[in-house]
């Protein structure tokens, strides 16, 4: 009898992943969207990729702190699924927000910081998509994960949207910025982890 493949943490993944989507057409489908629903579905959209991004890179972390590889295989599903979700977010707010208005789009996006960064972490995660496959792997070589580290640059553009998407006072820690600073310091964690010195000190304590 062929033992079945699929673990636990790799069911839960594709589950959690898909979450999103399937309460975006559940609460569409009985009425149960916010009354602004185009930014309800902006703002679910964003924040899930948000969530799967973090996730991947919460995967080596794992591996050297507790020398557990099976998360380091679903790493390229959880970007795949960041970057699915990334498309989806950007797709609301193009055709949906704006109806593909692309004058309007433009000048919106390039005079808000926000939406200047949002728009530059995007495109810096279409190539890493493109490329996350086995073929492209074995073409670029070195060069590959020279690429797919640019995704440390990525993360902290996307705190930044995030964090100038919602109303408050960054200094005053006043208004809706609490979750985007909650996600902005577990980024942090985990690039400080990616250090070479650090990681070497979590190596030598597990032995």
């Amino acid at each position: 009898m062929k033992k079945n493949s699929h673990t636990l943490l790799q069911i839960t993944m594709h589950l959690y992943a898909w979450s999103a989507i399937i309460l975006l057409i559940f609460d569409f489908a009985t009425g149960n969207l916010s009354p602004n629903p185009i930014q309800d579905l902006e703002q679910r959209t964003g924040r899930h990729a948000l969530i799967l991004l973090v996730l991947s890179l919460f995967c080596t972390p794992i591996h050297t702190i507790f020398k557990w590889g099976e998360p380091l295989k679903h790493r390229r599903a959880l970007g795949l699924y960041s970057f699915f979700y990334a498309v989806i977010h950007v797709i609301v707010f193009a055709d949906l927000d704006f109806g593909l208005a692309w004058s309007a789009l433009f000048q919106e996006v390039v005079t808000k910081p926000r939406l200047v960064v949002g728009t530059i972490a995007f495109f810096l995660l279409v190539p890493l998509a493109i490329t996350s496959f086995d073929i492209w792997k074995k073409r670029l070589r070195k060069n590959w994960k020279r690429l797919h580290q640019v995704v440390y640059f990525i993360a902290p553009l996307i705190i930044l949207h995030y964090l100038w998407s919602k109303k408050g006072d960054i200094l005053s820690l006043q208004g809706e910025i609490l979750q985007p600073m909650i996600y902005g310091v577990f980024v942090a964690a985990l690039l400080i982890l990616r250090i070479p010195l650090v990681k070497k000190i979590f190596h030598r304590a597990g032995g």
